[in-house]
């Protein structure tokens, strides 16, 4: 007579995610017991890929980016029924076992695939995946100078002198020489000091 297990297939299951739960769940409060705090305002930060973050988080962003998203979304999604579908559909035992079910799950598989035609058409012809782009607003301030001074300035011919070496001392006389205080570069470089 063979032995009943006192398990069934959902026990066993169950058993390994409550073993998964609890190992997890162990070296996370084993760390946090574990681990060193010391808190500064550099470790505190937010860590934007070496950056120092400056300004707000709350900004806006441009709509476009959310769009490809979703539609990058809804394309790898119908990735991921195609695939298994294709290699279920693929094999020739299943298809020479009932001629029928090759054809059901083909016509199965176009109706999905239009559905998804039909929602991309659907989102194509309200214009949802054109590239969004900003009407700039040109800054108009009112200078008092009219319009007939600057078409004057720009008709005059301006004449335009020519250069040579030749023309300019190599060596300067010394008592035209004017002596520039020495100035130090203006960059000065910070380093922020870790505490301890």
């Amino acid at each position: 007579m063979e032995e009943v297990s006192q398990l069934t297939e959902f026990g066993k299951v169950f058993i390994i995610l409550i073993t998964g739960l609890l190992l997890v769940s162990g070296t996370i409060l084993l760390s946090g017991f574990l681990a060193p705090s010391k808190p500064n305002e550099t470790k505190l930060s937010s860590y934007e890929c070496g950056e120092e973050p400056t300004g707000n988080a709350w900004i806006q962003v441009n709509t476009r980016f959310y769009v490809i998203a979703l539609v990058f979304l809804l394309f790898e999604v119908e990735m991921i029924f195609i695939f298994p579908w294709s290699t279920v559909f693929g094999q020739k035992e299943l298809i020479l076992a009932d001629h029928a079910w090759g054809w059901l799950t083909l016509i199965e598989m176009f109706i999905f695939v239009g559905v998804l035609l039909l929602g991309l058409v659907y989102v194509w012809m309200r214009k949802d995946l054109n590239w969004i782009k900003p009407n700039p607003i040109l800054t108009v301030i009112d200078t008092g100078i009219p319009l007939s001074a600057y078409d004057r300035i720009n008709s005059e011919i301006y004449t335009v002198k020519s250069f040579s070496m030749d023309s300019f001392p190599l060596v300067a006389e010394k008592e035209n020489v004017i002596t520039q205080p020495n100035v130090k570069p203006a960059f000065k470089p910070a380093f922020k000091r870790i505490q301890k």
